[in-house]
């Protein structure tokens, strides 16, 4: 595992890690930018965070029946974690979450529902989390269908006070690398 974080850190500080002026989508400015998709969409990246995260899922004591988080930040990750998960011959289902409800068909917030069982524990994923406040939508759209977030994780957790945001509501984020991790 250490082996496979110290080549994910490798790859993020490669092709995801800026450094310069930039406007995040919390509105604040910082002076670097982890721009999460340039890793979590590279083959080898992609699949570290699958085993990582999986491996994170694993700890948790009740079985966790679907892992999934806001588009577009979140994709990659779901799927990653979920083929993961299947070639490690423990299949977890992914979903998406829609900024919109989709205008036509269902209208569902939700893409993949069908797959996750019903009022089954999840676990919500990010890669970058600052200030926590799309987790806060993400979870509230998952606990109005009817199922129970057990795990927040993310790949790079910014310590900007997503961490307390999400602890303030009661859930806890994992994070892989906190900012002091990954910069350190």
């Amino acid at each position: 595992m250490q082996q496979d974080k110290q080549r994910l850190k490798e790859i993020l500080l490669q092709k995801s890690y800026r450094k310069g002026t930039f406007k995040l989508t919390s509105g604040r400015e910082s002076d670097f930018y982890v721009d999460g998709k340039q890793t979590t969409l590279d083959a080898e990246g992609a699949y570290l965070c699958g085993k990582l995260i999986l491996q994170a899922i694993q700890t948790f004591p009740n079985k966790i029946g679907a892992v999934g988080g806001m588009t577009l930040g979140a994709d990659p990750l779901v799927t990653a974690t979920s083929l993961v998960s299947f070639l490690e011959k423990d299949p977890i289902p992914a979903f998406i979450v829609r900024k919109e409800s989709k205008k036509h068909g269902t209208e569902a917030y939700i893409e993949g529902q069908s797959n996750i069982p019903t009022g089954a524990w999840v676990a919500l994923l990010e890669d970058v989390v600052t200030t926590g406040g799309t987790l806060l939508k993400v979870i509230e759209r998952v606990e109005n269908q009817g199922y129970k977030v057990g795990m927040v994780i993310t790949v790079v957790d910014r310590q900007e006070g997503g961490e307390e945001t999400l602890a303030k509501a009661g859930y806890t984020l994992k994070a892989i690398f906190t900012k002091a991790e990954l910069l350190g």
